[in-house]
């Protein structure tokens, strides 16, 4: 729930203003790299099937079958025409132990260790396209967008 100035219907930064609860992503010392989905329903959509896909290449004894299950591209066109071809995905895990963000008016960051009930694990899955002149590492939020264009295009 929000507390100071910040009333039950937030401030501009969301429907509980700044001191939202700790399971919502705002975090001033992570770049939020896409902007709210215009459909809520659309990005559930996108992160159960996130994390469908990340649970699955884990538990998956053959991880090559699953890939291409999920249809998982094997290649992707590159730059200049050229043919990535899919060479390794990882599997990576983040605990954020504290956050910092610039100072008002000050030559340092403000630095907040979390205590222990807020430290989360983050994970994400890495997809490592290569070619003789190119690497690409496609996280995989964009693996579901190349995954979603598939289906719409009929070829998933």
């Amino acid at each position: 729930m929000a507390t100071g100035n910040d009333g039950p219907k937030g401030n501009g930064h969301g429907p509980l203003g700044h001191n939202h609860p700790p399971e919502q992503e705002h975090l001033h010392s992570h770049p939020h790299g896409e902007p709210p989905a215009a459909a809520g329903r659309s990005q559930d959509d996108d992160s159960l099937l996130a994390d469908a896909l990340m649970d699955g290449f884990d538990a998956a004894e053959d991880k090559a079958s699953f890939l291409r299950m999920a249809r998982i591209p094997a290649q992707l066109p590159g730059r200049d025409g050229e043919v990535l071809r899919l060479v390794d995905v990882e599997l990576r895990r983040a605990y954020q132990i504290a956050t910092a963000s610039p100072g008002f008016n000050a030559q340092d960051l403000v630095y907040l260790p979390f205590p222990a009930s807020m430290i989360r694990e983050r994970a994400t899955m890495v997809f490592v396209y290569v070619s003789l002149r190119e690497r690409r590492d496609v996280d995989l939020g964009e693996m579901v967008q190349v995954l979603k264009e598939g289906e719409e295009r009929g070829t998933g």
